[in-house]
């Protein structure tokens, strides 16, 4: 019995207890609705607090010594933020904005996004579209308007005044009104996705527009990171540029959670591109807070982080040196030339595949890309394209190393094997000819490729086949992409199977014409660099290189260290490439680049090429040669390793000043007799 009396008692305090606890809440409850509820409300309507994104600034690009190539300034941007910007229901007050933001910058004559490809015409009646920008009308046509893919710039247009409700402007207006509303659109202009109406906007307009904030609701500035080239014109296209992320990319970018926003900042090719994931920033976010009396303060909740820094393997002034020597020896050969000065030039060092310069000539300059695009873009010479990596060429004699280094190693020839040139070769029903004057008309490995010998080969040839020949060209690296950081271009190694691939027949000939460099082969610079460098260090072919290291922003780790990487121990003998060599040092110290290398701080070993092209000029095909170098240095000691390639100029030799200066610069004035320069000890 005094068991359960005890249970009754707790049972009743436990009962007890929940009702006390129900009673405390029911009265915090009913003070907080009823008693104090409307100072709360109060309390709530005065403050707003909105967080926002913030990009993380780029990191920096610098060259191997920690020399900056591509640095960040900050700068003001005008933005529209559509938690208070006037909705697309209240259009009307949206346009008068608008119209007041472009009247202001058009007077100061600040320069908008007007992204719209319309145009107005020169009548001030008509519109249309503007050139080269044809998947931005498609999408304005049936992604944004919901047109027929056919619809004309008017069609587009009238569509427009009626979507933004501009039929009350006049027609110039309109145009501008609709650029900013279409953008906006296109931007997917929504929470979270600003606007960015104005870049680079000078302090006295955001004064202006600070100063009517009233007027301009939703108008703000947005502190922003721009991109700085310390010299646009010295590597344009290895550096690249950056750009908006367009629609595509930010679908993508969607897809893989990599967390850009609409107006987000890309790289769009060079370094810039290849390396987006090191350089781009750490997302941010900062907290704004608005009181009732319309004071603002701001904090972050969390810090953006600068990207990572890009060392390059470029040494920005042998990268110069290189510049203006290729830039100078092609303009020099413009009055002997049927064809428009155009070339490349690439420097590796032998012993690591780092790239120390490469050049694509014409160029341009990435702070000038945007207003001068359209005129780039039709140049025929074609100014955007990098040579260096991307165009492929029929090497000439340039080709000749390899086909000995091919016989030589398979035993068909010794260097006691020699052929009589007689100027005429008969192979079955043709004759192949040899336009080189030779000290002797007995040829062996070394004099043929000191003397270009084409009939020497030729018999090489007869001896070998496309199977063994092409065999050691793939060993080498020629016809297929090297692995270098950039897009380029894989080639073409000549082959009974690449002439079935185009429905043609093979010929024995081809053989012969493939062995002195004039048959199908194709190859790009950074090819022909790579092959000169694997055979000047005997025999090691690396993958070639554009970075260096990637460091953390501030230094203080290394990201990345890219260290050299052997593609292939080819395992070619040493008395294989020593003849190949002594041929090749004889080309610079007796041979076709003698006179141009013969008062250099060290001696050079080179071969030249020269093969020929069918180019339309005028409205005619007319045969042309395209010249080209490879050589290396010292001869006995090499270091580093040049391919210069120019279309249009009359022999390989003429390229032999350009390289010249180069080696000046390097084993003179450079690296003190071949003494490597000190590197930024940050850089480390």
């Amino acid at each position: 019995m005094d068991g359960n009396k005890t249970l009754r008692r707790r049972g009743r305090f436990c009962l007890g207890l929940i009702f006390a606890v129900l009673a405390v809440f029911s009265a915090t409850f009913f003070k907080i609705q009823i008693v104090d509820g409307k100072e709360y409300v109060k309390a709530g309507e005065q403050i707003k607090v909105k967080t926002v994104k913030v990009e993380g600034a780029r990191g920096e690009i610098l060259d191997r010594n920690g020399n900056p190539l591509v640095t960040n300034r900050q700068g003001s941007s005008i933005v529209f933020d559509p938690a208070f910007f006037p909705s697309a229901k209240e259009q009307g007050e949206r346009n008068a904005v608008i119209y007041s933001l472009i009247m202001l910058f058009e007077n100061r004559k600040v320069a908008w996004n007007d992204t719209l490809p319309i145009r107005l015409n020169k009548d001030g009646k008509t519109f249309s579209f503007l050139a080269d920008r044809d998947k931005d009308i498609d999408d304005l046509r049936t992604k944004i308007l919901n047109l027929n893919p056919y619809a004309t710039a008017q069609n587009c247009m009238d569509a427009l005044r009626e979507l933004y409700e501009l039929e009350r402007f006049d027609l110039q207006t309109a145009r501008k009104l609709a650029s900013v509303c279409y953008g906006m659109t296109a931007a997917d202009f929504s929470a979270g996705n600003l606007y960015t109406f104005a870049d680079d906007v000078p302090n006295d307009m955001i004064s202006r527009i600070k100063e009517n904030s009233n007027f301009y609701r939703g108008v703000d500035v947005e502190i922003v990171s721009r991109r700085v080239y310390n010299d646009g014109a010295l590597m344009p296209h290895i550096l690249g540029r950056v750009g908006v992320i367009s629609a595509e990319e930010y679908e993508k970018a969607k897809e893989d959670g990599s967390g850009y926003r609409m107006n987000s900042i890309i790289g769009k090719d060079g370094i810039e591109k290849a390396m987006e994931d090191y350089l781009r920033g750490t997302m941010g976010e900062k907290n704004i807070v608005t009181d009732s009396q319309g004071n603002i303060t701001s904090g972050y909740s969390i810090e953006p982080t600068q990207g990572d820094t890009v060392v390059l393997t470029i040494e920005k002034n042998l990268q110069r040196v290189a510049k203006d020597a290729l830039s100078a020896g092609l303009e020099a050969l413009k009055e002997s030339s049927l064809v428009k000065p155009a070339g490349a030039i690439i420097i590796e060092d032998v012993n690591n595949g780092e790239i120390l310069a490469s050049y694509s000539y014409p160029s341009y300059d990435i702070n000038t890309f945007t207003d001068q695009y359209a005129a780039l873009a039709k140049d025929s010479r074609a100014p955007l394209w990098n040579r260096v990596l991307k165009s492929t060429y029929s090497p000439g004699s340039t080709m000749k190393p390899c086909t000995a280094i091919a016989a030589l190693e398979e035993g068909v020839i010794t260097t006691d094997t020699y052929f009589r040139c007689t100027r005429h070769h008969t192979y079955l029903d043709h004759t192949f000819q040899c336009l080189q004057p030779h000290r002797s008309s007995s040829q062996n490995v070394v004099s043929a490729i000191n003397e270009s010998c084409n009939i020497f080969f030729y018999n090489v040839a007869e001896r070998t086949n496309i199977e063994t020949i092409n065999e050691y060209a793939g060993i080498l690296g020629l016809g297929a992409k090297t692995g270098v950081e950039l897009p380029e271009t894989a080639g073409i190694l000549d082959s009974p199977e690449y002439r079935e691939s185009l429905k043609q027949t093979w010929q024995p000939g081809f053989t012969l014409q493939n062995a002195i460099g004039n048959g199908g082969n194709m190859f790009t610079p950074v090819q022909l660099v790579n092959y000169c460098a694997t055979i000047a260090n005997g025999g090691t072919r690396y993958r070639p290189h554009f970075v260096k290291s990637i460091k953390s922003y501030d230094y203080s780790k290394t990201v990345l260290d890219n260290k050299s990487q052997i593609v292939l121990r080819t395992g070619i003998k040493e008395s294989t490439l020593t003849p190949v060599q002594q041929g090749m040092a004889l080309v610079g110290s007796i041979g076709y680049c003698s006179k141009a290398f013969k008062r250099l701080p060290v001696k050079a070993a080179a071969k030249t090429g020269t093969s020929q092209v069918d180019r339309k000029i005028n409205g005619r095909t007319v045969r042309t040669n395209n010249g080209f170098l490879i050589t290396y240095a010292p001869a006995d000691n090499p270091q580093i390793a040049i391919c210069i390639a120019a279309e249009g100029a009359g022999s390989g030799s003429s390229l032999a000043p350009i390289a010249a200066k180069v080696y000046d610069y390097y084993f003179d004035e450079m690296n003190d007799m071949v003494q490597p320069q000190k590197e930024n000890s940050l850089l480390k």
